[in-house]
């Protein structure tokens, strides 16, 4: 009989053996339960696929319609109820939140993901300017995009006119800060910037590279484009449209010295004018000391005619027009009559009605009550902005387009006309064979509005008194992305084809 431990060893180890898997038979519910999981899982593959996709094409959905509505400018919710005042109350100094939407604009649109008026332009909106086609009459004043960061960011917000700067010879910084101020209550602005500008150096290679990123992708050098071969206006670079580009003298550049401003006005124009369809001469901001005084007839006739001149040797097949802007608070029957006899003598293609307003007067409409915040805002010296500001407007565009007009029709002696304007050719290039195209002084002048206009009904307003094109500044700041796409709108709902003066 073994020993008892070898006998316990000996259970011990056939215990471990009989346990062991190879030991363990495979009983039927177990070969059963296999097959049935096997299938199970093989049924859900494509259950689970098609939710996969169900989910994906749900998700790219959403993505593709928030992109159309957020990038549309007539998503009015967005453009115009929610973003202006979050702005205004998430950043409560106005130019920070000026300078933060012109970063946001400029990196959206690099990105692809700006804001863009996908509504074609009515038909009846079209009209003429300087024998270019425009596809609407509406425009962006400068002040938005000093330094011309953003054109092509603006001009896809619908406008068929962007004006950029004012851009001042050399770089200065304006005023010091804070500058500008909101009044909420009236929609409206006050600013005392004070020309700061990058320089005419620095925007003009800004536009240089524009125009050469445009040639390269089309295929052709600059002076194809700068000489219409694109079939675009070489400085807008979008059919239908024209990029003006304003200028003005350094704010200490004595305005005593006429040959030190003309010298002023001439280099801006040498270095931008290659790369506008219009400069705008800007002799009526109120924030830089002594530029209003240059529109005292004889010593702005001999400015513009210097103007003039140059933008006639920038090189181009088609030199810029140019218009010069004038103040509101310089309205007095003499002060319009010299004005427009200045730019009847020295070849001035119009006008420019107005610009922001050093009178406080009249301002805010009866029944509205400002806080107290408003009031010290408007009371700050500068210029004001706003909706205020359209009544004085339009009554000053009637009266620039009569004068311009009357002198027009001024004759000498013998038929010959009363005022010697140097030749140009149309602004679309497009010139007969043989044939030349010469500016007499029987061509009409033009006039852009600019003060206080926010909607279609009063640019409808301001171009049946006379002007080309109506401009926005302030509006599009209150109003939002979507401002310059509901004002087509309510111009083609109250303008039919040939409605309104152009």
């Amino acid at each position: 009989m073994a020993p008892t431990h070898l006998r316990a060893r000996w259970v011990l180890s056939q215990s471990r053996s009989a346990l062991h898997p190879s030991r363990i038979p495979q009983s039927g519910p177990r070969l059963a339960f296999g097959p049935r999981y096997a299938s199970t899982s093989t049924s859900s593959v494509p259950a689970a696929r098609a939710k996969l996709v169900l989910y994906t094409t749900a998700l790219g959905t959403t993505l593709v319609a928030t992109y159309l509505y957020a990038t549309d400018t007539r998503a009015s919710l967005l453009h115009q109820y929610l973003i202006p005042p979050l702005l205004r109350l998430l950043v409560p100094d106005a130019e920070n939140a000026h300078h933060l939407g012109t970063a946001t604009l400029q990196t959206l649109y690099a990105l692809g993901l700006h804001p863009r008026d996908r509504s074609p332009d009515p038909p009846a909106l079209a009209t003429t300017v300087f024998g270019a086609a425009l596809a609407n009459p509406v425009g962006i004043s400068a002040g938005l995009d000093k330094d011309a960061a953003v054109p092509d960011a603006l001009f896809a917000l619908g406008a068929a006119v962007v004006e950029v700067g004012g851009c001042t010879p050399r770089p200065q910084a304006g005023n010091p800060q804070p500058r500008v101020w909101r009044v909420p209550a009236i929609d409206g602005l006050v600013n005392r910037y004070g020309l700061n500008s990058a320089g005419a150096d620095k925007v003009a290679a800004r536009l240089r590279a524009r125009l050469a990123a445009f040639a390269r992708a089309a295929g052709l050098s600059e002076a194809d484009v700068l000489d219409g071969r694109a079939g675009v206006p070489p400085g807008a670079l979008v059919p239908g449209r024209l990029l003006a580009v304003q200028v003005a003298k350094g704010k200490d550049t004595d305005e005593r010295d006429a040959a030190a401003v003309a010298r002023d006005y001439v280099y801006c124009v040498r270095r931008l004018g290659r790369y506008a369809d219009v400069l705008v001469v800007n002799v009526s901001s109120p924030n830089t000391p002594g530029l209003r005084d240059l529109q005292a007839a004889e010593p702005l006739a001999k400015l513009l005619a210097a103007v003039v001149d140059e933008a006639g040797r920038t090189g181009r097949r088609t030199p810029p027009r140019v218009l010069v802007k004038v103040s509101p608070d310089e309205d007095s029957d003499s002060q319009v009559e010299g004005i427009c006899r200045a730019v009847w003598e020295s070849g001035v293609d119009g006008v420019v009605v107005g610009n922001t307003t050093k009178r406080r007067t009249g301002l805010v409409p009866p029944g509205v009550e400002l806080r107290p915040r408003e009031q010290r805002a408007l009371l700050e010296a500068g210029g004001f902005s706003g909706p205020a500001l359209f009544q004085h407007t339009l009554q000053l565009v009637g009266r620039y387009r009569k004068i311009l007009d009357q002198q027009s029709l001024s004759v000498a002696p013998g038929g010959a006309p009363a005022v010697a304007v140097p030749a140009l050719p149309s602004m679309d290039g497009i010139v007969p064979e043989g044939t030349g195209s010469v500016r007499t002084s029987s061509d009409r002048k033009v006039i852009f509005a600019s003060g206080g206009i926010t909607n279609g009904e009063q640019a409808l307003q301001v171009l049946n008194a006379g002007a080309s094109v109506a401009m926005v500044y302030t509006g599009l700041v209150y109003g939002g992305a979507g401002t310059i796409t509901r004002m087509k709108g309510e111009l083609r709902d109250g303008a039919q084809p040939g409605g309104y003066a152009s």
